[in-house]
């Protein structure tokens, strides 16, 4: 295996390359520990909205990883940044109950919101849910997404995520959503800041060849994909993105690296 040039910095997916649902992936404690211990500045970066921050740190820490909290940044976390910078924001929030605790100190209306925002919702949807949403948007509301994932792997194999929801509301209504989390280069900029370094040199490993590699290459960011999680070859192959490294999984990171 060929090893990176000098990576002064590692972007980390969380769901896909470290667990799939509630199990580890085998050998990632371990791996992430050692990559931690070379002292490589590291943030690990998730569209996971279905858990509230307190919920998700807790997750990592019972499957084994020793990630304290100042390093995990996610696009709920990124949203509500943007939102404080809102001037005052009347929001709508499509929501698991979980993620909504983090939103508590927003006003929220079901009517005359100013802000949809729209994380995962598992089966809530419905015809007359989006048919609520277009009205807000019709009525100049903006359309902000937590992310815009196709699907997602879980426990019981692929699952449709909110981004053809997503695609349904833009198309009906002509809004266009901010994205906040990955592939928004905002997003990849945030942790980069954390870590006070700039693209090059730093590199993104994930399972979504399109919202993970391609989306950190866009950033400016080195881009490896694993084959784990979402990952599945033949859409792997027909994505236009090309990443700069693939491997089997997280385990091979550390050789990769050269320590």
């Amino acid at each position: 295996m060929n090893s990176l040039p000098t990576i002064k910095g590692i972007l980390f997916d969380l769901d896909g390359v470290l667990y799939i649902g509630s199990q580890a992936i085998n050998g990632a404690v371990k791996s992430v520990d050692k990559i931690l211990a070379s002292g490589i500045p590291c943030r690990f970066i998730t569209n996971t909205s279905t858990l509230s921050l307190v919920s998700l740190q807790k997750k990592i820490n019972a499957l084994g990883f020793s990630i304290s909290a100042d390093l995990v940044i996610s696009a709920p976390q990124a949203t509500l940044f943007y939102l404080r910078h809102q001037h005052n924001p009347v929001c709508r929030l499509l929501l698991a109950e979980d993620v909504k605790k983090d939103f508590k100190e927003f006003q929220q209306s079901n009517t005359t919101a100013n802000h949809i925002v729209i994380g995962d919702i598992g089966d809530a949807w419905s015809y007359q849910l989006l048919n609520e949403v277009f009205n807000c948007l019709m009525n100049g509301a903006k359309l902000i997404a937590i992310h815009k994932n196709r699907f997602w792997q879980t426990e019981h194999g692929l699952q449709m995520d909110i981004g053809g929801f997503i695609d349904g509301l833009e198309y009906a209504s002509g809004a266009h959503a901010m994205i906040i989390g990955k592939p928004s280069p905002d997003f990849f900029r945030i942790a980069l800041d954390d870590m006070g370094l700039q693209a090059e040199g730093v590199a993104i490993i994930g399972d979504d060849i399109d919202v993970d590699v391609g989306g950190g290459q866009q950033a400016g960011l080195k881009g490896i994909l694993v084959k784990t999680g979402k990952y599945r070859q033949s859409y792997a192959e027909a994505s236009a993105v090309k990443p700069d490294f693939t491997l089997d999984s997280i385990v091979d990171l550390p050789r990769l690296l050269g320590i």
